[in-house]
């Protein structure tokens, strides 16, 4: 009977033993990180996308002196304030900041013998969401101001690019190719590149990497499947740059943290940057969390870029690209910084035994 216990006690003993080589506490850590970034992949998605309205939609009012004001209150006092209406004297140059990017909308009334009309200029590809409710907004209120309608659509969605996703759907591909690079050079190298030589060769691998797959997204929205209507050197550049950006970004992650910098990464550009990035709902549909950080993560900064440069002429891209190249600047110092100095820390020698004093 003692030796059946000690054996039943043992194989308690070997059990546990297993289970602690299986799940170390490091193990447990990432687990517990893995769980964590599960819950709030699901909190941001669906926080950020599940009830889209719009609010503060920036709209240019032309009208005449005598009712523009009290026009651009009226608008402003909307229930819920979905836009925010700014006075504009000139009316082509209302209409012209819609193509612009300068502003969402434009509204330019004209007073004719029976009340007046008021035109309300969009552009679907800037998102098609947010047009249809400034639509939705301007077909209710126009009537109680006495005015009769007319909505003109000065940049439509090329038919090929349903709902004005493919903008998004391509730089999410960018972004996941250029993460993905950086944390599989990660696991099978060491995270952390073991001298400054090293970190140069491994930038170096993920800089052509980004060029190559800058120009392989650009030849699949455009010549393959006709999504964008824009050139592939358009687009070359600006998905060599996000790759770039992301990839170096998510090296400095997991100098500065190991294994752990590729969750931090997830969570920046996948977490909080797809819901937030105004590809699937524009900013302004987004709620207010979504919609601040969505303009300063390079999903956002690329879904614009690529959006402006597409249908809009290049207009007001540089805010955008300066937020992509600050990932890159950061991500390459910190790569290269580190291992610099992990270098230069002077290393400990012993004393010689012969210099050993004696006790």
């Amino acid at each position: 009977m003692a030796e059946e216990t000690e054996h039943h006690r043992h194989r308690e003993n070997a059990a546990l033993r297993d289970w602690k080589d299986a799940i170390t506490p490091r193990t447990t850590l990432l687990v517990v990180g893995v769980f964590v970034l599960l819950l709030a992949f699901a909190y941001s998605y669906i926080g950020g996308l599940h009830d889209p309205k719009p609010h503060h939609i920036d709209v240019a009012v032309s009208a005449p002196a005598a009712v523009r004001g009290q026009l651009i209150d009226r608008l402003n006092a909307l229930p819920g304030e979905p836009v925010k209406a700014r006075a504009e004297n000139d009316p082509a140059t209302a209409r012209r900041q819609v193509t612009t990017r300068d502003a969402d909308g434009a509204f330019v009334v004209t007073p004719t013998a029976t009340g007046g009309t008021g035109r309300l200029f969009v552009a679907s590809a800037a998102g098609p969401a947010m047009s249809a409710a400034l639509t939705k907004v301007f077909t209710a209120f126009a009537p109680r101001a006495g005015l009769r309608l007319t909505v003109v659509d000065t940049t439509p969605v090329a038919r090929a690019d349903n709902d004005e996703l493919s903008s998004f759907y391509l730089v999410v591909a960018w972004s996941v190719g250029g993460y993905l690079v950086a944390s599989m050079l990660g696991i099978s190298a060491g995270t952390r590149p073991a001298n400054l030589r090293r970190a140069l060769i491994r930038l170096a691998a993920m800089a052509v990497y980004s060029v190559l797959a800058g120009l392989g997204g650009a030849i699949i929205v455009g010549p393959v499947l006709h999504a964008l209507p824009a050139s592939v050197g358009d687009l070359w550049w600006i998905g060599a740059l996000l790759v770039f950006a992301t990839a170096a970004f998510t090296m400095a992650c997991q100098v500065l943290a190991g294994v752990i910098g590729i969750g931090i990464a997830i969570a920046v550009f996948v977490v909080l940057g797809n819901p937030s990035s105004g590809g699937v709902w524009p900013w302004p549909m987004l709620p207010t969390f979504w919609r601040a950080i969505g303009p300063w993560i390079t999903t956002g900064a690329g879904t614009q870029t690529v959006r402006n440069v597409t249908y809009f002429g290049s207009h007001n891209i540089t805010t955008y690209l300066l937020v992509i190249c600050g990932y890159l600047v950061v991500g390459v110092a910190v790569g290269l910084l580190v291992p610099a100095l992990k270098n230069r820390r002077p290393r400990r020698t012993g004393r010689p035994a012969h210099l050993a004093p004696e006790g």
